[in-house]
């Protein structure tokens, strides 16, 4: 029997983490086979800051997932974010021995590992190197030089660059969890993955994901990554707003913002009032909705004017730099009321809310198509990218435990030995991108680093 290609992706968060396993179904859509997700204790802003608590967290997710997917997961691809993450610019060039014969992927693989090669600061490690635009022999805009002749190769870069403590401490949670790390991708990536089409990526958009502890910003022009950025700031300060502006604890005040809170003031009439019980006996605490959305309002507000000042500094006010297709919005934060409305009127530009649903199957769960889940499906997206067996139907299990904690690592390292033939070959097949081909290659080593690192220091 063929093996099934089933995806795994792993999004940990500072409010929740959510395990999700899914494969390609026959029209090209991602069908979701199960999801656990679990409250993430120990992540803030998008860092882990408790080892134990977050091992747990990721447990209890991957075993939700394991049980309502009656399969054994044994590797994941997961996001990475956290205000430790940023993004450089960067042109390098390289000159070819031989300009009689055409460019192949060698060539921009040597291009790649040369910018890998960038002195970083103390501490800070290079996670993606994504090329933007090609210039042969001076002739520049070029997109795909594969099979072009040509003595000079140059190309801009698009860094993303993190610290490496925080990356390593997310590759320990997951291996002490008992499963293996295939890939690493920057998370507002993976989003935009979910929720973007081509149109938009060519047209130019920015793709504002409002997550808990964070807001992820990713810009897109004529279908190349632009710029990234991750604001310390998401839906968790909104919370902490309500409960100290409305002297109540801390669960109340998430669902007072959940199901009663809006970004627009003026929606709200005076004389609209909620309830909320007292703490052990306490009189019942009366709050208005108009102060409430005036208290959520103050922040949103701050959130979004800080992400329209790194759209600012891509430049999208310069003519050929202009983001035809506007923003869309994602991640829990973009389900608040009126929020599409208040971004609109700050940033004067075109704005829609993000959902999943246009890559998964007709009948997925709707809860699935969320803005929530935006994050967790580009990552299994990814991860069926990479071609990976990422998990395995429980009957398929030999009852070998031990031997199986160990074993995807070999496995994975030998995939992509064999792999790579058919890759060198998938340069002359239009529909796979240089960008796709360099970045999977690129994670295969930086991954294989992080397992190094992580079985050394054991």
């Amino acid at each position: 029997m063929e093996k099934e290609n089933i995806a795994v992706g792993l999004d940990i968060g500072t409010t929740k983490i959510v395990a999700m396993i899914g494969k390609k179904n026959e029209y090209g859509k991602l069908e979701i086979l199960g999801v656990g997700k679990s409250k993430s204790l120990g992540v803030a802003r998008g860092v882990v800051n408790n080892i134990t608590q977050t091992i747990q967290s990721i447990q209890q997710a991957i075993n939700e997932a394991e049980t309502n997917s009656g399969y054994k997961i044994k590797d994941v691809v997961v996001g990475i974010a956290g205000q430790h993450i940023r993004s450089i610019q960067h042109t390098d060039y390289i000159s070819r021995s031989n300009p009689e014969e055409v460019i192949g992927g060698n060539d921009i693989q040597l291009l790649i590992d040369q910018v890998n090669k960038l002195a970083m600061l103390p501490g800070e490690e290079i996670i993606h190197v994504l090329p933007q635009e090609f210039k042969i022999d001076g002739q520049s805009e070029i997109k795909e030089p594969i099979g072009m002749y040509g003595g000079r190769l140059e190309s801009s870069f698009h860094v993303v660059v993190g610290q490496a403590s925080s990356i390593r401490n997310v590759g320990r949670c997951i291996q002490s969890s008992g499963i293996e790390l295939s890939g690493l991708t920057l998370e507002p990536l993976a989003s935009s993955d979910a929720v973007l089409s081509q149109e938009e990526k060519e047209a130019g958009v920015a793709l504002i994901d409002i997550g808990g502890g964070t807001t992820d910003l990713a810009i897109f022009k004529d279908g190349i990554i632009r710029h990234t950025a991750v604001i310390p700031f998401g839906g968790n300060v909104i919370t902490d707003d309500i409960k100290e502006g409305c002297s109540i604890i801390e669960k109340q005040a998430e669902l007072l913002k959940v199901k009663f809170g809006s970004a627009w003031p003026g929606e709200n009439k005076d004389n609209e009032i909620v309830s909320i019980p007292g703490l052990r006996g306490r009189e019942p605490k009366e709050i208005s909705l108009k102060n409430l959305s005036k208290i959520i309002h103050a922040r949103v507000v701050e959130i979004i004017e800080q992400v329209f000042t790194e759209v600012k500094a891509y430049g999208h006010e310069d003519p050929r730099k202009k983001l035809i297709a506007g923003i869309v919005l994602t991640g829990g934060g973009a389900q608040l009321k009126h929020i599409k409305q208040l971004v609109e009127y700050i940033t004067g530009m075109d704005t829609r809310i993000g959902y999943p649903n246009e890559h998964l199957a007709g009948n997925s769960d709707e809860e699935f198509s969320s803005p929530l889940y935006a994050t967790a499906v580009g990552l299994v997206m990814n991860s069926i990218c990479n071609n990976t067996q990422s998990a395995i139907r429980k009957e398929d299990v030999v009852s070998q435990k031990v031997v199986y904690q160990r074993e995807p690592v070999v496995e994975i390292v030998e995939r992509f030995e064999e792999a790579e033939p058919v890759e060198t070959q998938s340069y002359s097949r239009k529909e796979e991108s240089t960008g796709e081909k360099i970045k999977r290659s690129f994670f295969d080593r930086y991954v294989d680093k992080i397992k190094d690192f992580l079985d050394n220091a054991e």
